[in-house]
């Protein structure tokens, strides 16, 4: 899919470059907030991320609720969590991710990818962030 195309189907907008959080990526981001967190509403962001782009390993920690919720929006990309196959994502599919689940998510090599991030609430809840996923890991895919 090509960013024209991609554009055409990305409803909510691409945003800005995804710049605070670059160094937990592979290739280029952009956020687009849905909403106005600083004033107190509910935290929505629709993430893009370009060809070949995805976040590092992570884990959503949380000590009640928590976790994250993923609603694929346009293009096509990937969802994997440690010790699993990855899953194929394309608009409509919608993942949920409890805490404390070691993952990662983004664009297929070929595609614009697109998703809304919810950030469930919970108590005591941090991301820790870890390695990248390597070029040897994604090719494979």
């Amino acid at each position: 899919m090509t960013e024209k195309e991609f554009e055409v189907e990305n409803v909510f907008g691409k945003g800005l470059p995804n710049d605070a959080f670059a160094k937990f990526f592979v290739g280029k981001s952009f956020l687009n907030p849905l909403t106005d967190a600083k004033n107190g509403e509910f935290p929505l962001f629709n993430v893009t991320f370009e060809p070949g782009c995805r976040n590092n390993w992570h884990i959503h920690h949380a000590k009640t609720g928590g976790g994250q919720i993923l609603i694929c929006t346009a293009g096509k990309g990937w969802y994997q969590e440690e010790g699993k196959d990855a899953v194929s994502l394309e608009p409509g599919k919608v993942i949920v991710i409890k805490a404390g689940v070691k993952h990662w998510h983004g664009a297929k090599k070929d595609s614009w990818f697109s998703h809304i991030a919810v950030e469930v609430p919970g108590t005591e809840t941090k991301n820790e962030w870890f390695e990248k996923v390597s070029d040897e890991e994604y090719e494979k895919l």
